[in-house]
């Protein structure tokens, strides 16, 4: 049986899979596809090329499909590829990283089409706080060079060396098996998609785990083909949702509050000014959702039942 297993979760990803699916084959991994009921071509692709399948009725979401993978390989160590990634080289350096002391997992060097690292993307530093707030507030958007922003995004880290690092992209990112299953695998309540990697990391730093970069290990990354198919007023109210799911889950009540009231200032700030540049109400109706939502975790607290039907496909 190999050491190393890969798990690529699809949706829609009839594109993308093939050069994907194609790469991690050759690599000798044991690869495993989970699809969450795509409607195009991407189960004949993934047939086409004889590997096994695991295919989902409906959309389960992201940290649920990464689960029943890795329920099926017995690997010690899973890599977790996104569909439009594609192997550029040997597995090894990120092997190699899972075995140092301490070691959750790794992640490699994501490029771009012109083979240019995409950074502030393929590592980052686990979120504190401020750092959410000025997400929602859009200060980061408006001031990218900021200094926190930087700090966050790892935007001065010195990408040619291996070291430890808060969060590897989910994208591309192994984890050592014991450690999966002492944490209890992703957080399935992080759904569709977003976040769901950032917990797990969180969760494995409170536990004393560290994660490296290993930059010998790279793979080419389109990035976002799977949300081009979500409305863009749900890609909001789903990426929000999990910001505060997760906030609720990683810092004090008090700190929680006080991002959910970042997030409704911003939604009313986006929501204006998209609602203005499109002339159109429809921004302000989606940015709502996500301000009531927010409003009312300010109040209660976070409720699963209570915030998991806000907004429906």
């Amino acid at each position: 049986m190999p050491e190393i297993g890969i798990i690529i979760v699809t949706y829609n990803s009839g594109l993308e899979i093939g050069e994907c699916l194609e790469a991690a084959l050759r690599s000798g991994a044991e690869v495993v596809v989970v699809d969450n009921a795509s409607s195009d071509h991407t189960i004949a692709e993934i047939a086409r090329r004889g590997a096994r399948l695991i295919a989902n009725s409906d959309n389960r979401g992201f940290a649920a499909a990464v689960n029943q993978g890795f329920a099926v390989l017995k690997c010690e160590y899973i890599l977790l590829l996104n569909p439009d990634s594609v192997l550029q080289t040997s597995l090894e350096p990120l092997r190699e990283a899972c075995d140092l002391t301490r070691a959750a997992g790794a992640g490699g060097c994501l490029i771009d089409a012109e083979g240019r690292p995409q950074i502030g993307f393929m590592v980052r530093q686990l979120p504190r706080a401020r750092d959410l707030i000025l997400e929602a507030l859009v200060l980061n958007r408006v001031f990218p060079r900021n200094r926190e922003n930087r700090k966050y995004r790892a935007l001065d880290l010195d990408y040619t060396q291996r070291q430890t690092v808060g969060q590897p992209a989910g994208a591309f990112l192994m984890i050592r098996r014991a450690v999966w299953e002492e944490l209890g695998g992703f957080d399935e309540g992080f759904r569709p998609l977003w976040f769901e990697d950032v917990d797990f990391c969180g969760r494995a730093a409170d536990r004393g785990y560290v994660f490296y970069y290993a930059p010998k290990a790279v793979a080419k990354h389109t990035g976002a083909h799977s949300i081009s198919s979500i409305r863009v007023e749900l890609r909001q109210f789903y990426w929000y949702r999990n910001l505060l799911r997760y906030s609720a889950r990683h810092y004090r009540t008090q700190v929680f509050r006080t991002i959910c009231l970042a997030v409704v200032t911003g939604s009313i700030m986006r929501g204006s000014a998209r609602a203005l540049a499109d002339w159109s109400l429809q921004p302000l109706v989606a940015f709502g959702s996500v301000a009531r939502l927010a409003g009312r975790c300010f109040v209660f607290g976070w409720r699963d039942g209570a915030v998991s039907s806000d907004l429906r496909p």
